[in-house]
């Protein structure tokens, strides 16, 4: 048995090993405060790095291969004036770079022309009177900066394209339909506004990339919002009796409406009950929860159910290929297998429940699971406790997938994981292990690297990090 355990620990560990390598490594000299940003240009399959201290960014330009084709450097924005490095867009193959104060008002682009080895620095005023940032948008010719009017129904775009130009455009929702969460009548600004903390903050907006895998942290937001480069697309569900899809066309600048109904559980209190959703492939995924019971349904945007599933507590959970995993909390150590469903589906209900939905291939994983409030500082939690690098990135950076690594530090997680077909019918069979599980494994050994950085290029994960003892910054590949 001892003989047998260990042969298997060798080739799990040379499947690990074997399933990533390195790229492309180069010497990097950075002093501390260190940002991170890149831009993947899919259409000519290149990717820059831009790796900034607080005196100078380097933009690396790397080609498909991830080998460095062309590289510059130029003097970072005022630290006291610009805090961090917000979005981008891409004029053919040169790249703009949109730096920001802490509050937004004051904008700076710097626009690296490889072809004229030139640099030009760009500064943009915005007044947001009156005015709450949401999110930013970075997709090819565009960036744009999303805020809401205050008491109002209208939302204001600040767009900067591929010249640098920049121009406003305003849509009011209206005649939409506006309530909190306990149905009293309000706008877009006081639905933003409700205080949904100890998970949300009022104005707070979650940015899901759908072609990444979404953790459950960010899964279970209330308040989320995609986007495509054709339109942004945000969902509110602080209503347990519905989400909300709202629909902001980037051409015409206008809005559009969708309710999609939650299925009825009797409760003696409201409060007894939750729900949650996540949109993808023009397709609504919603959840609802109560101590005994778990629905999980399918939809169009006309509020057709397309496939329907119910999880009763004390039954098996026909739809699922996972155990039932429980790790943070009280519970230190590897993860925890729950027993069965009636345990499940009480934390479930009791955490902050949330779902994603993640392609592999022509079938869709999807992860149901719920949350915790933070319960204690992620630098107190090791990388080995949890399998995520929380503790160890000591950079600010804006990579949406890498912040999926750190989402679960000091807090208690519990989920399950179901494979389903392009019409969303349930596979049988066991889940093979993801990039992310094996990017997981290659940061618990190696624990001194900084201004981490993961993005994706077709079907290949690339994780970028500083080594901190070899002075390098180092790109590997990692599939799925």
């Amino acid at each position: 048995m001892v003989k047998k355990l260990l042969l298997t620990s060798l080739l799990l560990n040379f499947l690990i090993s074997f399933s990533q390598e390195v790229v492309n490594s180069t010497p990097v000299s950075l002093k501390k405060n260190r940002d991170i940003f890149q831009i993947v240009n899919n259409e000519k399959k290149e990717v820059t790095l831009f790796i900034s201290d607080k005196e100078k960014v380097k933009a690396i330009r790397l080609n498909e291969q991830m080998k460095i084709s062309d590289s510059m450097s130029a003097p970072r924005p005022d630290v006291k004036k610009y805090a961090s490095m917000i979005g981008y867009n891409i004029n053919d193959k040169n790249s703009r770079l949109y730096w920001s104060s802490d509050n937004f008002k004051e904008i700076s682009s710097q626009f690296y022309d490889f072809d004229s080895k030139t640099i030009t620095n760009q500064e943009y005023a915005l007044t947001l009177k009156d005015e709450k940032v949401l999110q930013r948008f970075s997709k090819d010719n565009a960036f744009y900066l999303l805020t809401v009017v205050k008491k109002s129904n209208i939302l204001k775009l600040y767009i900067f394209d591929k010249d640098g130009k920049q121009e406003e455009k305003s849509i009011e929702l209206k005649d939409f339909h506006f309530y909190t969460s306990v149905y009293k009548r309000t706008n877009l600004y006081g639905v933003l506004e409700e205080n949904l903390l100890p998970y949300e903050a009022p104005f707070s907006l979650k940015y899901i990339t759908p072609e990444n895998l979404t953790s459950i942290t960010d899964g279970a937001f209330k308040r989320k919002c995609y986007f495509d480069g054709k339109e942004i697309v945000i969902t509110i569900d602080s209503n347990i009796d519905y989400t909300q899809v709202i629909i902001l066309n980037l051409e015409s600048y206008t809005g559009t409406e969708k309710l999609l109904k939650h299925p009825i559980i009797q409760a003696e209190f409201r409060s007894e009950l939750n729900s949650n959703s996540f949109y993808s492939d023009k397709k609504l995924y919603q959840i609802k929860t109560s101590s005994d019971r778990l629905y999980l349904n399918v939809k169009d945007l006309n509020d057709t159910i397309l496939k329907a599933y119910t999880a009763i507590a004390g039954k098996p959970i026909e739809f699922k290929n996972s155990e039932i995993n429980q790790e943070g909390g009280d519970f230190f150590g590897p993860k925890r297998v729950l027993e069965n469903s009636s345990q499940f589906i009480r934390k479930l209900n009791n955490l902050r429940p949330g779902l994603s939905c993640y392609h592999i291939g022509s079938n869709t994983l999807i992860t149901i699971g719920g949350v915790s409030a933070q319960q204690q500082s992620a630098g107190q939690v090791t990388a080995n406790q949890y399998g995520f690098i929380g503790a160890l990135v000591g950079a600010a950076f804006f990579s949406p997938t890498m912040d999926n690594f750190n989402s679960y530090a000091g807090k208690k997680v519990v989920k399950i994981e179901g494979l389903f077909d392009h019409e969303d019918n349930h596979i049988q069979g066991d889940l093979k292990p993801l990039a992310f599980d094996k990017i997981r494994t290659f940061f618990d050994d190696n624990k001194d690297v900084s201004s981490q950085t993961l993005f994706k290029m077709e079907s290949v994960y690339y994780l970028g990090y500083y080594d901190n003892k070899t002075k390098e910054y180092t790109i590997r590949k990692f599939f799925d």
